[in-house]
């Protein structure tokens, strides 16, 4: 250690020894020529009212003209700072503009039935209701009582059927879609039917998306505002049922607009309709743009493995994936991912701990640009007004009653039509907006230094030159003179002797 330490100083007494000899081969100016440094640049620089300072004799307007540059150049620092305050605030300003379309295109619309599965398969297997809750906690964290009733049967069932696989039952004997459950479907004029629907999985079991994301084709856009997607749905209360110890206690159908490249999200933005009625659904295209961190919160980098498009629903799917694959070795069949399909044993013995765990632990949150699913950049949602009136009247009640061969109790009690139209042909933009950029900055700033001294680019270099020359100064001053200064001052009073070499006292 001490060599290297003596290496080190050896080193830095070289480099400065470097700089001594370097500085010495220029002399320092006389003091004659330093004064005259300074005057040449006080009359000539393009820093205004300096010139005045020097050049006035008469000591009053000197004084009054050096007040006057010392309060403009504290006026222009006080202005820089509080624009420099004002920039790192990150302002930002939101602009709403109205973009009018003659096509618009038409969003994915998922729908699901109310009551969720046959009622023969339910009733086989009454269970089915608690263990699938336990299984759709992953899209939505809810409460499961550890102590219900349904516990003690599920661990029973799990024992019993082992190999039972809850994914393929949900899909054999849940809601299904076909020429008796889809009475009518048309769309912009032209005639749909089940085979235009994609099936998902969500909450509420099988679900259908139209217009889905994989499937766009021409025929998702309009040209006429009221005119879009009309539906007759039949739910067959007698046929499908659900379990009212759970809270699912209406009949109809819930359905969400949303963007054909987002996956759909229940919470929070699912609408109903009741059966015997007609609901009629305006809807609106706004898109949101939000800027990056640290002026909004959004995170232009990231990415989802699983969707092309980033959202904070899909984030957080595959967020709830990671952490699950990672401590049960397998992925639940409703979240994103090609990992080993969790069994229902690992639901819930695994699946569902961990997931209180995410929550209690926050592992997977959202909103701000630090968390781990942040806001998208950009993003388009379709508000809705929804309307409602009986459906059908008491004369089509009739005709339909004899083209369905239906009894007019069987059509009020089943039957549900959906209208979804766009109100206008035009979609809103809201953009966030850096209120002040770096382009702007710098205008300001410019044109606070122009305002109170006259100062430019060219002022400031000259300023540094300045400064650089008279900082060159000093650097010999210290480094030469002063060294030489203290070697050739004469000695100390006590280290003096006399000619015979005696010592003072």
């Amino acid at each position: 250690m001490e060599k290297v330490e003596t290496s080190k100083a050896h080193a830095e007494k070289g480099l400065l020894e470097k700089i001594k000899l370097c500085l010495s081969k220029k002399p320092l100016p006389s003091p004659t020529d330093q004064k005259k440094f300074h005057h040449d640049f006080a009359i000539s620089t393009s820093f205004h009212g300096v010139h005045n300072v020097v050049r006035n004799r008469s000591k009053i307007r000197k004084a009054i003209w050096l007040m006057v540059v010392l309060g403009s150049v504290l006026l222009v620092v006080w202005q820089i700072y509080s624009r420099l305050v004002n920039y790192f605030t990150w302002p930002t300003t939101t602009s709403i503009e109205v973009q009018y379309v003659e096509k618009i295109e038409f969003p994915a619309v998922t729908f699901c039935n109310l009551n969720r599965f046959q009622t023969e398969a339910a009733a086989k297997f009454g269970v089915i209701f608690f263990l699938w809750n336990v299984v759709s906690k992953v899209l939505h964290l809810q409460e499961i009582n550890a102590n219900s009733t349904g516990s003690k049967e599920a661990i029973d069932f799990l024992a019993s059927h082992q190999n039972f696989s809850i994914t393929e039952f949900v899909k054999k004997h849940g809601f299904y879609l076909n020429n008796s459950t889809l009475l009518d479907c048309d769309f912009f004029g032209k005639p749909c039917g089940p085979q235009d629907f994609a099936h998902i999985f969500t909450e509420y079991g099988n679900c259908f998306t139209f217009n889905h994301g994989e499937n766009i084709q021409a025929k998702n856009k309009v040209s006429v505002s009221g005119r879009g997607l009309n539906l007759l749905f039949n739910v067959n209360q007698a046929k499908f049922t659900d379990d009212p110890a759970l809270g699912f206690v209406d009949a109809g159908v819930i359905f969400v607009i949303h963007s054909p490249k987002k996956v759909p999200q229940f919470d929070g933005l699912g609408l109903l309709s009741p059966v015997g009625m007609h609901a009629r659904v305006a809807i609106r295209q706004v898109k949101r743009v939000h800027q990056e961190y640290p002026w909004g919160e959004c995170n232009p980098n990231m990415k989802l493995q699983n969707f092309s498009t980033y959202s904070t629903s899909g984030c957080l799917k595959e967020c709830k994936a990671q952490h699950i694959e990672k401590q049960c070795g397998c992925l639940p069949f409703l979240l994103p991912g090609n990992g080993t399909e969790c069994n229902l044993q690992k639901f819930y013995n695994c699946v569902s701990p961990t997931l209180d765990h995410i929550e209690v632990q926050g592992l997977c949150t959202m909103g701000t640009h630090n968390s781990s699913c942040p806001v998208p950049c950009e993003e388009t949602g379709y508000p809705a007004t929804i309307s409602y009136s009986t459906f059908p009247s008491l004369k089509s009640l009739k005709y339909l009653s004899k083209k369905l061969n239906r009894s007019p109790k069987y059509i009020r009690e089943n039957l549900v039509n959906i209208e979804i139209n766009y109100s206008d042909l035009n979609y809103k933009i809201t953009q966030q907006q850096k209120a002040v950029s770096v382009s702007e900055l710098l205008a300001d700033v410019g044109g606070q230094l122009g305002l109170f001294c006259g100062a430019s680019v060219i002022t400031i270099i000259e300023i540094i030159e300045y400064l650089f020359t008279s900082f060159y100064w000093i650097c010999i001053l210290f480094l030469l003179k002063i060294p030489e200064m203290t070697h050739g001052a004469p000695p100390p009073q006590n280290q003096l002797r006399d000619e015979n070499g005696v010592e003072e006292c």
